[in-house]
């Protein structure tokens, strides 16, 4: 693409606001922003839109948005006019111009003739995908950009399911988004034209009931709770986002007493304007709610990302710190919880299975193969983890308990088919009551999970690739990857290589090859001896490489040492 050009068109048009003017006009002298803004369009793909706001083909704005917007139009259109009243439900996040976004994207599908269901107010992510199922839509959009830095927004589109988008769908809609122009082939309407003749829909408190009522379901040992409620305390940071309402309320619903929120990050502020990033995995963003849990002699904390979907915690340790659990030390602890609960409380199905991807740690299969219960791997995104809930429900092979990611995604039950940040505050509150009971703390129960599991360790190395360079050097580190295989990684003898995209490991002793259940993504993994594993992946979202690195050892200290080692050998590999 001649992005000057594309530069040139964009700045002449009529179209724009003296303000969205003004901003390209600031660039005229900077060839490498122009470059940066005009290169490409944002690239649609089954996690929808993602990029930094600003005027330009590469940017998010209302010109990407609408664009993106029609092309869904356009798949729903030809699916019918069944689909087209079945609807599409909206909901947004805290960022700049999320209810913009979303209200846009109401008023374009309406005058395509398709109905939607848009939320009165921002909402957690999770429960988007529960009014899609709950209201038979036929599919769904999210403004957010997630846990991103506030110079992001996004554009996620769900599917009838509930979960994201699959690939044929996308790709209609990425062909549907080339084929129109971005200023004159948009079509749209008067919103409360709209409203008023009920083609939009404006979705209220009902819907919270509804998807709360469904959450409270997953509960699975809630008596635990009535046991300490009168003395147990908790912190919750919303992170200036959408849990800030639903979160406390499940947790007043499921026995809570004593749930007291950090009232400057309970403001609702698409700046973020307490954290650095609005992500809940960074410490540093915990810091308001560690001092009020340091005032309030709390032992826990739990905080949700900006749409809701993602979930950290923080607990005091036996030194009276305060110090994070990873995405992985969670997802095991709930693991081990959930299959315990569900053995007291004699509600264990038939064929249980827990799902996670293939850059979560091993310790997860370790914790659910030792009590009986099947674990099965997916590439790394939820909607993968829906489609093999979706597989489950098909076949009758198994009943999932908990599925989950490393990067603080959980889900349990069958409400939604998205990581689910309110459920999963739910739980992790539910376990930490279970274990007041025994006279425990959730540091104490994790210093358990070791002795019974085995000592591993995790580590992502996230490698920053900005700009068109970046994604040129991003493709060709993987090429170089595949055309040169790595047959040591530091000090560690690479026994086997899965190359992903082709769905084939190779032992690399002999060269033998066999062909895996799973293919099509672009990552390279690497079975290292010892049992540890190195694994390259490309971020699908943000212009990064990721390194997972995942150690066993006969100690912590040793799989820490595996970790570290491997790490430095990972920013030489990729640079």
């Amino acid at each position: 693409m001649d992005y000057i050009a594309e530069y040139k068109r964009w700045l002449e048009n009529p179209a724009l606001t003296e303000n969205e003017r003004a901003e390209l006009q600031s660039v005229q002298e900077n060839k490498e922003e122009i470059e940066s803004r005009f290169f490409a369009p944002l690239s649609f793909g089954t996690a929808g839109l993602r990029g930094v706001l600003g005027v330009g083909l590469n940017r998010m704005n209302r010109f990407t948005v609408g664009q993106a917007a029609q092309g869904l139009a356009n798949l729903i259109v030809s699916n019918g006019k069944a689909a087209m009243d079945r609807g599409v439900a909206i909901a947004y996040d805290s960022r700049h111009f999320s209810p913009e976004f979303a209200k846009q994207s109401a008023c374009i599908l309406a005058a395509s003739g398709i109905k939607t269901l848009l939320f009165d107010e921002l909402r957690p992510t999770p429960e988007l995908s529960f009014a899609i199922r709950h209201y038979g839509c036929i599919a769904g959009i999210n403004i957010t950009a997630s846990h991103n830095p506030k110079e992001y927004n996004g554009y996620k589109v769900y599917w009838e399911d509930g979960a994201q988008l699959p690939p044929a769908e996308a790709d209609v809609v990425a062909k549907e988004m080339a084929a129109t122009d971005i200023f004159s082939g948009v079509r749209t309407g008067d919103y409360g034209a709209f409203v008023e003749s009920g083609m939009i829909r404006i979705l209220g408190r009902e819907t919270d009931e509804a998807y709360l009522n469904e959450v409270l379901k997953v509960a699975v040992n809630p008596d635990c709770v009535k046991q300490v409620a009168d003395e147990f305390k908790l912190v919750y940071t919303p992170f200036h986002g959408a849990g800030y309402r639903l979160v406390p309320e499940i947790l007043r619903r499921l026995g809570y007493k004593h749930i007291i929120c950090e009232p400057e990050q309970m403001k609702i502020d698409g700046d973020f304007p307490t954290v650095k990033n609005p992500n809940p995995e960074y410490k540093e963003g915990f810091n308001l709610a560690i001092e009020l849990a340091r005032r309030n002699d709390v032992d826990l904390i739990i905080g949700t990302d900006p749409d809701a979907d993602r979930t950290g915690i923080v607990l005091k340790d036996k030194t009276g710190d305060y110090v994070t659990l990873s995405g992985n030390q969670v997802g095991v602890l709930l693991i081990d919880y959930i299959i315990t609960a569900r053995k007291l409380t004699n509600t264990m199905p038939a064929h249980p299975a827990v799902l996670k991807s293939i850059v979560t740690t091993e310790m997860a299969r370790a914790a659910a193969e030792k009590n009986g219960v099947a674990c099965f791997d997916t590439f790394t995104g939820f909607k993968f983890l829906a489609e093999k809930i979706k597989q489950f429900e098909k076949t009758g092979s198994h009943k999932y308990l908990f599925a989950f990611e490393e990067s603080y995604g959980y889900l349990a039950g069958d409400y939604a088919r998205d990581k689910d940040a309110v459920t999963a505050s739910m739980l992790i509150a539910e376990m930490a009551a279970y274990y007041r009971t025994q006279g425990k703390t959730l540091y104490d129960a994790m210093e358990e999970m070791y002795e019974k599991y085995g000592y591993y360790c995790e580590k992502t190395v996230s490698i920053t690739m900005p700009g068109v360079s970046g994604l040129t050097r991003m493709k060709e580190l993987m090429a170089e990857l595949r055309e040169k295989p790595l047959g040591r990684i530091g000090t560690h003898q690479v026994e086997y290589t899965r190359d992903y995209m082709s769905g084939i490991r190779t032992r690399m002793a002999d060269g033998s090859a066999e062909q895996m259940e799973l293919k099509g993504q672009n990552v390279m993994y690497y079975e290292l001896e010892g049992g540890t594993t190195f694994i390259i992946r490309p971020s699908g979202t943000e212009p990064k490489v990721k390194v997972y690195i995942m150690a066993k050892g006969d100690s912590k200290a040793a799989a820490a040492e595996k970790v570290e080692a491997l790490s430095a050998a990972a920013k030489e590999i990729v640079r």
